[in-house]
């Protein structure tokens, strides 16, 4: 059997849905389970929708009328004005979060998020399973939080994947025989039946969890690019696909930054053997990117830009050796304020990193990092990563730029670099 995953992307509109059903009438080979994200940016209108709540902002009510009246468009489009059941049961998803939202907030915040930005799998999932079995195709929609277990760590939900390899082998997996099943990314469910989500654009890793957990033959990702390119085409205007990538680079890409495959995915598959194969449903002829064991060098050297970066420097006060304490309380504290290092770069008496930049968490980072070390930031910067680079693709990206950070192995060079007319903070 196979896991088909989309993103929010190929289901954006009913035209995507249709293209969708398109791709799983031609798929020929048996079982096939197929996991599938909110539609287009629905994910973020909710988030909108969900701090506007929190906060009790008078614009919830309309960007909440806003998100049902785009699914029921498509609905509308899909299924010509007749009064199709989808009509009803995505209605009611929509009256559960009105529940919801009839009192003021008194949960945590992050519950809270989970509860609401959630539907958008639940609702998109519905109209894309209403549509296949309209087309032909036998289809049951099942709810990923009934497979997918997890602790009760809101908006990064740890799996247990003891409890879910056992429900997914007992209850979902007989399914499969007679049927096409359209499950959730992204979300999972708790003991106490509570929603949780795994993570932004965790849809990706929600299909290695299903892969891994039904030893499936392939995982297959379909994105709008013919499959994982050497450079985003936003930053570069000549990209080369790779046809063929190892699990270790694509390890490695994803964790510097590379967006065409969500991070967790990878280690779920390798530990089982599985091939990830990126394609395009714009051309699902193509025959993209394969990921396997297969640990060969990339051909050609992969760009990875983050934009929006702040470099943190961090100094003990009394000019002491940066040593085994101090590193951890400093990684502690960043724990606390869950925020990611990118990169990092000690040395005798300093130690740097380059962060996403979040105002607030910075902030909050810097308040307490100062109780003990000197801290200096830059902001407004960007790290560039090149997998198997040379002295010409550092040039190629650094022109213009002055260098604050460099951090080399043997196969990857990391460089937070500024503009020359920038400016420190």
């Amino acid at each position: 059997m196979d896991i088909f995953k989309f993103g929010g992307a190929s289901v954006k509109d009913a035209a995507g849905v249709k293209n969708l059903a398109n791709i799983v009438r031609d798929y020929k080979k048996g079982n096939l389970l197929i996991v599938i994200s909110a539609m287009g940016k629905i994910t973020n209108r909710l988030e909108d929708f969900t701090y506007a709540y929190l906060s009790q902002n008078d614009e919830a009510h309309a960007i909440f009328e806003e998100i049902k009246h785009f699914h029921f468009s498509i609905i509308d489009e899909l299924f010509q004005g007749q009064h199709h059941p989808v009509y009803d049961d995505v209605a009611n998803t929509f009256v559960e979060i009105e529940w919801l939202i009839e009192d003021e907030p008194d949960h945590n915040a992050d519950y809270i998020y989970d509860q609401i930005v959630s539907i958008g799998e639940i609702v998109s999932t519905k109209i894309v399973a209403a549509w296949l079995n309209e087309t032909g195709n036998k289809t049951l929609w099942a709810d990923a939080r009934n497979y997918i277990q997890t602790d009760n760590t809101y908006k990064e939900g740890k799996v247990d994947w003891v409890k879910t390899n056992q429900i997914i082998h007992k209850d979902l997996k007989p399914l499969l025989t007679d049927n096409i099943i359209v499950t959730q990314g992204f979300i999972g469910g708790t003991s106490e039946n509570y929603t949780t989500t795994l993570g932004r654009e965790g849809s990706d890793y929600s299909a290695a969890i299903f892969a891994s957990c039904l030893d499936a033959a392939a995982l297959t990702i379909w994105k709008d690019v013919p499959g994982v390119l050497n450079a985003d085409p936003k930053w570069f205007d000549e990209t080369e696909l790779i046809a063929q990538l190892s699990y270790h680079d694509a390890i490695e890409l994803t964790y510097y930054g590379a967006t065409v495959i969500h991070p967790k995915t990878i280690k779920p598959l390798q530990n089982k053997g599985i091939p990830l194969f990126v394609r395009s449903f714009i051309q699902p002829e193509g025959s993209g990117t394969a990921i396997t064991k297969e640990n060969n060098p990339l051909p050609v050297p992969s760009f990875i830009f983050k934009v929006n970066q702040a470099l943190i420097s961090i100094f003990p006060k009394d000019y002491s050796f940066i040593i085994e304490e101090n590193l951890s309380n400093i990684f502690e504290l960043f724990h606390k304020h869950k925020i990611k290092i990118n990169t990092m770069l000690n040395s005798a008496i300093s130690f740097s990193v380059s962060i996403d930049d979040h105002p607030v968490q910075i902030e909050k980072l810097i308040k307490d990092l100062s109780e003990e070390f000197t801290v200096k930031y830059n902001k407004g910067l960007e790290l560039v990563t090149i997998r198997y680079y040379n002295q010409q693709t550092i040039d190629r990206v650094s022109i213009d730029k002055d260098i604050l950070l460099e951090v080399k192995s043997r196969h990857t060079c990391q460089m937070v670099m500024k503009n020359k007319s920038s400016r420190s903070n």
